[in-house]
């Protein structure tokens, strides 16, 4: 499968390598272009890949070109694409809150894919909620499900609507996630643990129990309650918590990021 892909940051990276491991694509069917030519150094003589400063080059006999920019440098982009693809070839977008129907006008093409994978994907264990035009044909859809689910996990949904939520919850859940590692840590620093060992059982208590609600099958809410004995350090801690309104919070965080990504889109 030949693929463009336009941006050679965080996640363009990450494409390239799940997408290598996983056998979707070899270095030479694989071209990035990017504005910086460090950037691209990098990813040349770290994947043997192909690269480019040219846009328009790199989009000509690919077949799935994958737009991997902020949402903020899309409309100059767009100009210069605009009209440069043919009808078998398929865009998938990677770009928070921009719709399918900006990058279809925008770029005069119809075979749009929008995809929302989230960090995670750089180490294969990213989860991706993407949606398609009516303009992708199956075949193109299996090579977009090929693509994101070298990633690690992925679903497809028909309302283009939840993209913006999806992106609101798993697209900025991991800085949720790392902030609360943040805040255990420097706790436990702050009682006399030593910060070393405090780094390490925050980092190994945050994989636990997140394999334990996937290995299980079991509500958060379930285990929540398991391992909290009444009167016991867990309910006084929990206490805490809910009195400083941390599921408020929360909600706020997501409804926020949720508000941003319908910005993003126009």
């Amino acid at each position: 499968m030949r693929t463009a892909l336009i941006g050679g940051g965080v996640m363009g990276e990450a494409m390239v390598r799940s997408m290598l491991a996983k056998g979707v694509a070899g270095p030479k069917s694989i071209v990035v272009s990017d504005v910086s030519a460090e950037r691209l150094s990098k990813l040349k003589h770290g994947y043997g890949i192909r690269t480019g400063r040219d846009n328009r080059q790199a989009v000509q006999g690919s077949d799935v070109v994958v737009l991997a920019v902020k949402p903020q440098d899309l409309g100059p982009l767009m100009e210069e694409l605009s009209g440069a693809f043919h009808p078998d070839q398929m865009v998938l977008s990677i770009m928070a809150g921009v719709t399918v129907a900006t990058i279809t006008k925008g770029l005069k093409h119809e075979a749009v894919v929008r995809a929302m994978p989230n960090t995670p994907a750089r180490i294969g264990e990213g989860i991706t909620v993407w949606t398609a035009s009516s303009g992708v044909s199956q075949s193109q859809k299996d090579a977009a499900r090929s693509i994101l689910a070298a990633f690690g996990s992925e679903i497809f949904v028909t309302d283009e609507r939840l993209i913006n939520m999806a992106t609101a919850v798993s697209g900025s859940g991991p800085a949720y996630f790392f902030l609360m590692m943040e805040a255990l840590t420097d706790a436990a620093a702050d009682i006399g643990l030593p910060r070393e060992i405090a780094e390490t059982l925050v980092s190994h208590t945050a994989l636990g129990a997140s394999r334990l609600v996937q290995e299980t099958g079991e509500r958060p809410s379930a285990l929540r309650q398991m391992v909290t004995s009444k009167g016991g350090t867990t309910e006084r801690g929990l206490h805490q918590l809910e009195q400083g309104g941390l599921r408020a919070l929360i909600a706020q965080a997501v409804a926020a990021a949720h508000e941003r990504a319908k910005e993003l889109g126009g």
